[in-house]
Protein backbone atom coordinates (compact mmCIF):
# COMPACT_ATOMS: atom_id res chain seq x y z
CA UNK A 1 0.00 0.00 0.00
CA UNK A 2 1.15 3.55 -0.68
CA UNK A 3 2.45 5.94 1.96
CA UNK A 4 -0.45 8.33 1.25
CA UNK A 5 -2.96 5.53 1.86
CA UNK A 6 -1.26 4.46 5.09
CA UNK A 7 -1.07 8.02 6.39
CA UNK A 8 -4.71 8.80 5.59
CA UNK A 9 -5.86 5.57 7.23
CA UNK A 10 -3.78 6.18 10.35
CA UNK A 11 -5.12 9.74 10.58
CA UNK A 12 -8.72 8.51 10.31
CA UNK A 13 -8.24 5.73 12.87
CA UNK A 14 -6.56 8.12 15.30
CA UNK A 15 -9.50 10.50 14.93
CA UNK A 16 -11.94 7.64 15.54
CA UNK A 17 -10.07 6.54 18.66
CA UNK A 18 -9.63 9.98 20.18
CA UNK A 19 -13.14 11.28 19.48
CA UNK A 20 -14.75 8.00 20.58
CA UNK A 21 -12.88 8.04 23.87
CA UNK A 22 -13.91 11.65 24.48
CA UNK A 23 -17.56 10.88 23.71
CA UNK A 24 -17.60 7.84 26.02
CA UNK A 25 -15.93 9.76 28.86
CA UNK A 26 -18.43 12.61 28.44
CA UNK A 27 -21.38 10.20 28.49
CA UNK A 28 -20.11 8.58 31.69
CA UNK A 29 -19.10 11.80 33.43
CA UNK A 30 -21.32 12.43 36.41
CA UNK A 31 -23.24 9.17 35.96
CA UNK A 32 -23.34 6.41 38.55
CA UNK A 33 -21.14 3.96 36.61
CA UNK A 34 -19.27 2.36 39.52
CA UNK A 35 -18.30 -1.12 38.42
CA UNK A 36 -21.21 -1.41 35.97
CA UNK A 37 -20.38 -3.01 32.62
CA UNK A 38 -21.68 -1.42 29.42
CA UNK A 39 -21.95 -3.11 26.05
CA UNK A 40 -20.35 -1.03 23.33
CA UNK A 41 -20.32 -1.29 19.55
CA UNK A 42 -18.41 0.65 16.89
CA UNK A 43 -19.32 0.50 13.22
CA UNK A 44 -17.12 1.69 10.36
CA UNK A 45 -18.58 1.84 6.89
CA UNK A 46 -17.32 2.76 3.44
CA UNK A 47 -20.55 3.08 1.50
CA UNK A 48 -18.89 3.36 -1.91
CA UNK A 49 -17.17 0.00 -1.36
CA UNK A 50 -20.11 -1.73 0.33
CA UNK A 51 -17.93 -2.33 3.39
CA UNK A 52 -19.18 -2.50 6.97
CA UNK A 53 -16.95 -3.46 9.89
CA UNK A 54 -18.36 -3.86 13.39
CA UNK A 55 -16.46 -4.21 16.66
CA UNK A 56 -18.29 -5.09 19.89
CA UNK A 57 -17.00 -5.18 23.43
CA UNK A 58 -17.58 -4.05 26.99
CA UNK A 59 -16.48 -1.07 29.05
CA UNK A 60 -16.53 -1.16 32.84
CA UNK A 61 -17.37 2.09 34.63
CA UNK A 62 -15.13 3.69 37.20
CA UNK A 63 -15.66 3.30 40.92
Amino acid sequence: MSDDFNMSMRKFLKQVGVTSQQAIEEAMRGAETGGKTYKVKAVVTIEELGMTHEVSGEITGQD
